[in-house]
């Protein structure tokens, strides 16, 4: 095998992860990624077609994967274990004990794919690496995996919430919209049905939380639009 076999290989290859990572892909978008012709994907994607992979091609849209497509675990090099390694440290020092187990089970599922010279590595970077920030492992909340999921889905969400501004506490119901983290301190975006407006809701002060089954309509704001009115505030959204 030459190199530029070797190239191609290795092209599609990721053409397939970023096939699984995304829902729909367009030429132009894979061409300039991995910096060849839009032609030259147009023939990866029919050696991938050929070679028996189920590509939908979206007519004016582009390219995406049949649903429940896998392919096997993509194996990865000893500098992308590291570094998840160390996300994983990092991430055992969040204060969200939601997050600490999904992540946590998540790199036991990633750890089980390693090939065994690099697990044992992985395993020593692991008992070698520390931060110093959060010492004693405080967790203030557990809304993380919760709270993602009701902003993915659209669901409503019912939550109790005491203000240390006011001292006061209130029921509210919340449209999620996004989740931002600062200083350690998990904060939800989210439209609140109570001020009719956007609020920030600190995770720690949020008492009792309870996704409903109804659902709202996806905000056409992006988190950066967001920010950018924000900005033109000159303040960030007030904590409530």
């Amino acid at each position: 095998m030459n190199d530029n076999d070797t190239k191609r290989l290795s092209r599609l290859t990721a053409i397939l992860t970023q096939l699984q990572t995304k829902r729909l892909l367009t030429a132009s978008e894979l061409a300039d990624k991995f910096l060849v012709s839009k032609r030259t994907i147009y023939r990866d994607i029919k050696a991938l077609e050929d070679a028996d992979v189920p590509i939908l091609t979206v007519e004016g849209k582009g390219y995406s994967l049949m649903e429940g497509y896998r392919i096997p675990p993509v194996m990865f090099t000893e500098s992308e274990a590291n570094a998840l390694i160390t996300a994983e440290q990092l991430i055992l020092k969040n204060k969200d004990a939601s997050f600490v187990k999904e992540y946590s089970e998540a790199i036991n599922k990633i750890k089980s794919v390693l090939r065994n010279n690099t697990k044992d590595k992985a395993n020593l970077l692991s008992d070698r690496i520390v931060f110093r920030h959060n010492k004693d492992n405080d967790r203030t909340s557990n809304y993380l995996s919760t709270l993602q999921l009701a902003l993915t889905n659209f669901n409503l969400t019912k939550i109790k919430y005491h203000s240390i501004d006011t001292d006061q506490t209130t029921e509210r119901t919340i449209e999620p919209f996004a989740i931002y983290s600062t200083q350690e301190n998990w904060l939800l975006i989210a439209f609140c049905r109570l001020r009719k407006d956007f609020r920030a809701f600190r995770f720690d002060r949020i008492q009792n939380l309870c996704v409903l089954n109804e659902k709202f309509d996806s905000h056409k704001m992006t988190l950066q639009e967001y920010m950018e009115i924000c900005k033109e505030k000159n303040s960030t959204q007030p904590l409530t």
